[in-house]
């Protein structure tokens, strides 16, 4: 069930964080990752290319919160 409720929240959004993802449904980041590498076999979702730090400072970001993947389908 929860396959679908990500699909049903990442085509209303377009897209999402891990981090984003990981709070919304109440799961860890590492088994958010596992549900998410399904809907990337099926072709309908892509993790976005992650950059090591944003360009606005010069602190490190936490990776789950630049983790971020995007609905194709």
């Amino acid at each position: 069930m929860i396959l679908a409720d990500i699909k049903e929240y990442l085509s209303n959004h377009g897209m999402a964080s891990l981090a984003d993802l990981s709070v919304h449904f109440g799961v860890e980041p590492d088994a958010m990752r596992g549900m998410l590498d399904r809907w990337i076999r099926k072709g309908k979702l892509s993790r976005l290319p992650q950059a090591a730090t944003c360009s606005k400072c010069c602190v490190a970001c936490n990776s789950d919160h630049v983790e971020i993947y995007e609905w194709l389908g």
